[in-house]
Protein backbone atom coordinates (compact mmCIF):
# COMPACT_ATOMS: atom_id res chain seq x y z
CA UNK A 1 0.00 0.00 0.00
CA UNK A 2 1.18 3.14 -1.25
CA UNK A 3 0.20 6.80 0.65
CA UNK A 4 0.74 10.46 -1.52
CA UNK A 5 2.55 12.60 -0.27
CA UNK A 6 -0.39 14.24 0.31
CA UNK A 7 -2.58 12.20 1.84
CA UNK A 8 0.83 11.36 4.49
CA UNK A 9 0.99 15.32 5.40
CA UNK A 10 -3.10 15.34 5.61
CA UNK A 11 -2.71 12.27 8.14
CA UNK A 12 0.39 13.83 10.02
CA UNK A 13 -1.82 17.28 10.32
CA UNK A 14 -4.79 15.02 11.57
CA UNK A 15 -2.39 13.49 14.16
CA UNK A 16 -0.90 16.71 15.09
CA UNK A 17 -3.81 17.92 15.86
CA UNK A 18 -5.06 15.24 18.06
CA UNK A 19 -2.40 15.08 20.24
CA UNK A 20 -2.60 19.34 20.62
CA UNK A 21 -6.26 19.14 21.55
CA UNK A 22 -5.86 18.10 25.29
CA UNK A 23 -3.02 21.44 25.58
CA UNK A 24 -5.63 23.40 24.20
CA UNK A 25 -8.05 22.55 26.29
CA UNK A 26 -5.52 22.67 29.39
CA UNK A 27 -4.80 26.51 28.49
CA UNK A 28 -8.50 26.71 28.14
CA UNK A 29 -9.52 25.69 31.46
CA UNK A 30 -11.10 28.60 33.97
CA UNK A 31 -9.59 28.89 37.11
CA UNK A 32 -12.04 29.74 39.77
CA UNK A 33 -10.61 30.85 43.03
CA UNK A 34 -13.09 30.44 45.96
CA UNK A 35 -13.01 33.13 48.51
CA UNK A 36 -14.93 32.11 51.31
CA UNK A 37 -16.25 35.62 52.83
CA UNK A 38 -18.19 37.83 51.38
CA UNK A 39 -16.84 41.22 48.35
CA UNK A 40 -14.72 43.49 51.17
CA UNK A 41 -12.68 41.43 53.32
CA UNK A 42 -8.66 40.55 53.20
CA UNK A 43 -9.01 37.36 51.68
CA UNK A 44 -11.38 38.83 48.38
CA UNK A 45 -8.85 41.73 48.22
CA UNK A 46 -5.70 39.69 48.48
CA UNK A 47 -7.67 37.01 45.75
CA UNK A 48 -8.08 40.13 43.23
CA UNK A 49 -5.03 41.86 43.49
CA UNK A 50 -3.29 38.54 42.26
CA UNK A 51 -6.24 37.43 39.72
CA UNK A 52 -4.69 39.38 36.52
CA UNK A 53 -1.25 38.57 36.70
CA UNK A 54 -1.73 34.85 37.67
CA UNK A 55 -3.84 34.55 34.49
CA UNK A 56 -1.11 35.62 33.01
CA UNK A 57 1.48 33.63 34.21
CA UNK A 58 -0.45 30.24 34.31
CA UNK A 59 -2.16 30.88 30.75
CA UNK A 60 -5.49 30.37 31.98
CA UNK A 61 -8.32 32.81 32.55
CA UNK A 62 -8.98 33.20 36.20
CA UNK A 63 -11.78 34.09 37.86
CA UNK A 64 -12.50 35.01 41.68
CA UNK A 65 -15.72 34.17 43.23
CA UNK A 66 -17.36 34.87 46.47
CA UNK A 67 -18.83 32.00 48.38
CA UNK A 68 -19.65 33.30 51.76
CA UNK A 69 -21.03 31.40 54.49
CA UNK A 70 -20.30 29.58 57.87
CA UNK A 71 -17.46 31.08 58.69
CA UNK A 72 -16.09 30.04 55.69
CA UNK A 73 -16.72 26.74 55.56
CA UNK A 74 -19.53 26.81 52.97
CA UNK A 75 -16.87 28.03 50.08
CA UNK A 76 -14.53 26.09 51.51
CA UNK A 77 -16.44 22.52 51.30
CA UNK A 78 -17.29 23.63 48.35
CA UNK A 79 -14.02 23.77 47.57
CA UNK A 80 -13.20 20.19 48.95
CA UNK A 81 -15.36 18.51 46.77
CA UNK A 82 -14.53 19.99 43.55
CA UNK A 83 -12.21 18.51 40.67
CA UNK A 84 -8.38 17.98 41.75
CA UNK A 85 -7.31 19.24 38.29
CA UNK A 86 -6.05 22.47 39.35
CA UNK A 87 -8.61 24.57 38.00
CA UNK A 88 -10.76 24.84 41.22
CA UNK A 89 -8.64 26.32 44.41
CA UNK A 90 -9.83 28.50 48.09
CA UNK A 91 -8.26 31.54 49.00
CA UNK A 92 -7.45 30.22 52.64
CA UNK A 93 -6.60 31.46 55.85
CA UNK A 94 -6.51 31.24 59.25
CA UNK A 95 -10.23 30.55 59.59
CA UNK A 96 -9.13 27.32 57.25
CA UNK A 97 -7.74 25.41 60.60
CA UNK A 98 -9.85 27.62 63.11
CA UNK A 99 -12.55 25.38 61.87
CA UNK A 100 -11.87 21.69 62.49
CA UNK A 101 -12.01 22.88 66.10
CA UNK A 102 -15.10 25.43 66.45
CA UNK A 103 -17.12 23.23 64.50
CA UNK A 104 -17.76 19.70 65.74
CA UNK A 105 -19.40 18.16 63.08
CA UNK A 106 -17.30 20.03 60.09
CA UNK A 107 -18.13 18.32 56.66
CA UNK A 108 -14.29 18.08 55.33
CA UNK A 109 -10.99 17.86 57.13
CA UNK A 110 -8.53 20.97 56.69
CA UNK A 111 -5.73 19.02 56.41
CA UNK A 112 -6.75 15.73 54.41
CA UNK A 113 -9.29 17.08 52.34
CA UNK A 114 -6.68 19.86 50.47
CA UNK A 115 -3.43 19.94 48.24
CA UNK A 116 -1.88 22.86 49.44
CA UNK A 117 -0.61 24.83 46.39
CA UNK A 118 0.70 27.80 47.33
CA UNK A 119 1.76 30.02 49.97
CA UNK A 120 1.46 33.38 49.39
CA UNK A 121 2.28 35.45 53.12
CA UNK A 122 1.42 36.51 56.08
CA UNK A 123 -0.60 39.39 58.28
CA UNK A 124 -1.46 40.44 61.50
CA UNK A 125 -4.41 42.07 63.03
CA UNK A 126 -5.41 45.46 65.07
CA UNK A 127 -7.87 45.66 68.08
CA UNK A 128 -9.89 48.83 67.16
CA UNK A 129 -12.68 50.50 69.37
CA UNK A 130 -15.42 53.21 68.96
CA UNK A 131 -14.10 56.40 70.68
CA UNK A 132 -16.44 56.72 72.83
CA UNK A 133 -14.86 53.69 74.49
CA UNK A 134 -12.92 55.44 77.54
CA UNK A 135 -9.67 53.53 76.55
CA UNK A 136 -6.60 54.65 74.84
CA UNK A 137 -4.74 51.57 75.85
CA UNK A 138 -5.24 47.63 75.76
CA UNK A 139 -4.96 47.18 79.42
CA UNK A 140 -7.77 50.30 79.95
CA UNK A 141 -9.92 48.50 77.42
CA UNK A 142 -9.41 45.45 79.25
CA UNK A 143 -10.45 47.17 83.03
CA UNK A 144 -13.08 48.60 81.19
CA UNK A 145 -14.64 45.82 80.13
CA UNK A 146 -14.23 44.19 83.23
CA UNK A 147 -15.80 46.79 84.95
CA UNK A 148 -18.90 46.48 82.45
CA UNK A 149 -19.75 42.57 81.99
CA UNK A 150 -21.74 41.91 79.29
CA UNK A 151 -22.41 45.95 78.46
CA UNK A 152 -19.73 45.94 75.71
CA UNK A 153 -19.82 43.83 71.96
CA UNK A 154 -17.82 42.96 69.38
CA UNK A 155 -18.48 42.80 65.62
CA UNK A 156 -16.86 40.03 63.32
CA UNK A 157 -16.86 38.67 59.62
CA UNK A 158 -18.92 36.37 61.37
CA UNK A 159 -18.77 32.94 63.12
CA UNK A 160 -15.09 31.26 62.78
CA UNK A 161 -13.09 33.58 61.02
CA UNK A 162 -10.11 34.98 62.29
CA UNK A 163 -11.68 38.25 63.36
CA UNK A 164 -13.78 36.27 65.38
CA UNK A 165 -11.51 33.75 66.70
CA UNK A 166 -8.51 36.95 67.24
CA UNK A 167 -10.85 38.33 69.38
CA UNK A 168 -12.39 35.55 70.90
CA UNK A 169 -8.77 34.51 71.74
CA UNK A 170 -8.44 37.94 73.67
CA UNK A 171 -11.40 37.68 75.57
CA UNK A 172 -10.79 34.55 77.16
CA UNK A 173 -7.46 35.21 77.95
CA UNK A 174 -8.00 38.64 79.64
CA UNK A 175 -11.29 36.98 81.07
CA UNK A 176 -13.79 39.64 79.84
CA UNK A 177 -17.14 38.96 78.96
CA UNK A 178 -18.16 41.21 75.65
CA UNK A 179 -20.86 39.94 73.33
CA UNK A 180 -20.42 38.68 69.94
CA UNK A 181 -22.14 40.53 67.06
CA UNK A 182 -21.28 38.24 63.80
CA UNK A 183 -21.78 40.13 60.31
CA UNK A 184 -20.67 38.74 56.75
CA UNK A 185 -17.50 40.50 56.12
CA UNK A 186 -14.76 42.66 57.85
CA UNK A 187 -15.89 45.91 56.21
CA UNK A 188 -19.07 45.45 57.88
CA UNK A 189 -17.82 45.31 61.03
CA UNK A 190 -15.85 47.66 60.68
CA UNK A 191 -18.41 50.13 59.63
CA UNK A 192 -20.56 48.90 62.75
CA UNK A 193 -17.59 49.99 64.85
CA UNK A 194 -17.40 53.58 63.08
CA UNK A 195 -21.27 54.31 63.42
CA UNK A 196 -21.41 53.29 67.44
CA UNK A 197 -23.48 50.37 66.72
CA UNK A 198 -20.12 48.18 68.21
CA UNK A 199 -17.38 48.95 70.40
CA UNK A 200 -15.10 46.73 69.05
CA UNK A 201 -13.01 44.59 66.13
CA UNK A 202 -10.36 42.74 65.53
CA UNK A 203 -9.21 43.44 61.81
CA UNK A 204 -6.65 42.39 59.73
CA UNK A 205 -3.75 45.17 58.95
CA UNK A 206 -5.82 45.81 55.87
CA UNK A 207 -8.65 46.93 57.40
CA UNK A 208 -7.26 49.20 60.16
CA UNK A 209 -4.08 51.21 57.56
CA UNK A 210 -6.97 53.54 56.26
CA UNK A 211 -7.99 54.75 59.77
CA UNK A 212 -4.60 55.49 61.55
CA UNK A 213 -5.53 59.20 61.58
CA UNK A 214 -9.09 58.70 61.42
CA UNK A 215 -11.11 59.92 64.28
CA UNK A 216 -13.75 57.47 64.28
CA UNK A 217 -11.97 54.72 65.65
CA UNK A 218 -8.99 54.33 67.75
CA UNK A 219 -6.38 52.22 67.52
CA UNK A 220 -5.08 50.24 70.60
CA UNK A 221 -2.44 47.20 69.73
CA UNK A 222 -1.40 45.16 66.87
CA UNK A 223 -1.94 41.18 67.56
CA UNK A 224 1.29 40.07 66.02
CA UNK A 225 4.56 39.29 68.10
CA UNK A 226 6.47 42.31 67.29
CA UNK A 227 5.33 45.47 66.30
CA UNK A 228 4.36 45.42 62.66
CA UNK A 229 6.44 46.86 60.13
CA UNK A 230 3.46 48.74 58.86
CA UNK A 231 1.82 50.44 62.05
CA UNK A 232 5.38 50.74 63.70
CA UNK A 233 4.20 52.81 66.40
CA UNK A 234 1.71 50.93 67.43
CA UNK A 235 2.25 48.87 70.43
CA UNK A 236 1.71 45.66 70.46
CA UNK A 237 -1.56 44.01 72.15
CA UNK A 238 1.10 41.61 74.40
CA UNK A 239 3.34 44.80 75.49
CA UNK A 240 -0.12 47.03 76.30
CA UNK A 241 -2.01 44.38 78.65
CA UNK A 242 -2.12 41.64 77.66
CA UNK A 243 1.14 39.56 77.47
CA UNK A 244 1.87 36.69 75.86
CA UNK A 245 -1.48 37.16 73.40
CA UNK A 246 -0.34 36.39 69.40
CA UNK A 247 -2.68 35.95 66.42
CA UNK A 248 -1.72 36.28 63.07
CA UNK A 249 -2.64 34.71 60.04
CA UNK A 250 -0.86 33.32 56.71
CA UNK A 251 -2.65 33.17 53.35
CA UNK A 252 -2.43 30.73 50.69
CA UNK A 253 -4.42 28.96 48.10
CA UNK A 254 -5.33 25.24 48.72
CA UNK A 255 -6.98 22.76 45.76
CA UNK A 256 -8.72 19.72 46.49
CA UNK A 257 -6.88 16.64 47.80
CA UNK A 258 -5.14 14.44 44.74
CA UNK A 259 -4.19 17.31 42.47
CA UNK A 260 -1.49 16.20 40.87
CA UNK A 261 1.77 16.80 41.90
CA UNK A 262 3.05 18.62 38.80
CA UNK A 263 -0.09 20.28 38.80
CA UNK A 264 0.30 21.89 42.11
CA UNK A 265 3.97 22.70 41.24
CA UNK A 266 2.79 24.73 37.92
CA UNK A 267 0.82 26.63 40.74
CA UNK A 268 2.86 27.06 43.58
CA UNK A 269 5.88 28.10 40.27
CA UNK A 270 2.99 30.86 39.14
CA UNK A 271 2.77 32.30 42.43
CA UNK A 272 6.44 32.21 43.28
CA UNK A 273 7.07 34.26 40.15
CA UNK A 274 4.41 37.01 40.90
CA UNK A 275 5.76 36.94 44.34
CA UNK A 276 9.17 38.23 42.99
CA UNK A 277 6.91 40.99 40.61
CA UNK A 278 7.74 44.73 42.34
CA UNK A 279 4.29 45.45 41.18
CA UNK A 280 3.08 42.64 43.24
CA UNK A 281 5.08 43.12 46.44
CA UNK A 282 3.90 46.86 46.61
CA UNK A 283 0.02 45.92 46.20
CA UNK A 284 0.66 43.67 49.12
CA UNK A 285 2.79 46.20 51.11
CA UNK A 286 -0.34 48.29 50.36
CA UNK A 287 -2.73 45.07 51.91
CA UNK A 288 -0.37 45.06 54.80
CA UNK A 289 0.62 41.10 53.76
CA UNK A 290 3.85 40.30 54.35
CA UNK A 291 4.69 38.02 51.27
CA UNK A 292 6.38 34.44 51.40
CA UNK A 293 7.18 32.25 49.02
CA UNK A 294 7.25 28.20 50.21
CA UNK A 295 7.16 25.09 48.33
CA UNK A 296 4.07 23.12 48.51
CA UNK A 297 5.97 20.57 51.52
CA UNK A 298 6.51 23.69 53.37
CA UNK A 299 3.24 24.84 53.13
CA UNK A 300 1.84 21.46 54.18
CA UNK A 301 4.16 21.84 57.15
CA UNK A 302 3.30 25.64 58.26
CA UNK A 303 -0.57 23.68 57.81
CA UNK A 304 0.32 20.78 60.28
CA UNK A 305 1.45 22.93 62.71
CA UNK A 306 -1.04 25.70 62.44
CA UNK A 307 -3.63 23.72 62.65
CA UNK A 308 -2.27 22.55 66.13
CA UNK A 309 -1.90 25.78 67.38
CA UNK A 310 -5.42 27.30 66.34
CA UNK A 311 -6.60 24.28 68.56
CA UNK A 312 -5.20 25.73 71.68
CA UNK A 313 -6.66 29.45 70.75
CA UNK A 314 -10.01 28.00 70.02
CA UNK A 315 -9.91 25.74 73.38
CA UNK A 316 -8.32 28.89 75.53
CA UNK A 317 -11.24 31.32 73.93
CA UNK A 318 -13.91 28.86 75.14
CA UNK A 319 -16.24 29.53 71.75
CA UNK A 320 -17.90 26.90 69.88
CA UNK A 321 -20.20 26.54 67.30
CA UNK A 322 -22.94 23.34 67.80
Amino acid sequence: MTISRRNFASCLASLTGLFAIPMVRAQDRTVRIVVPFAAGGVQDILARSLSNELRVALNQTVVVENRPGAGGTVGTGAVAKGEPDGTVMVMAAASHNIAASLYPKLAYDPLKDFTPLAHIGTASYVLMVHPSIPAKTVGEYIAYAKANPGKLNYATAGNGSATHLSMAYFNGMAGIDVVHVPLKATGEAINEVISGRAHAVIAASIGALGFVNDSRLRLLGSTSLERSKFLPALPTIAESGLPGYQFDSWFGLLGPAGVPVAEADRINAAIGQLLRDPVILERLDRQGVEPRAMTNAEFAKLLAADAQRMAAVVKTSGARID
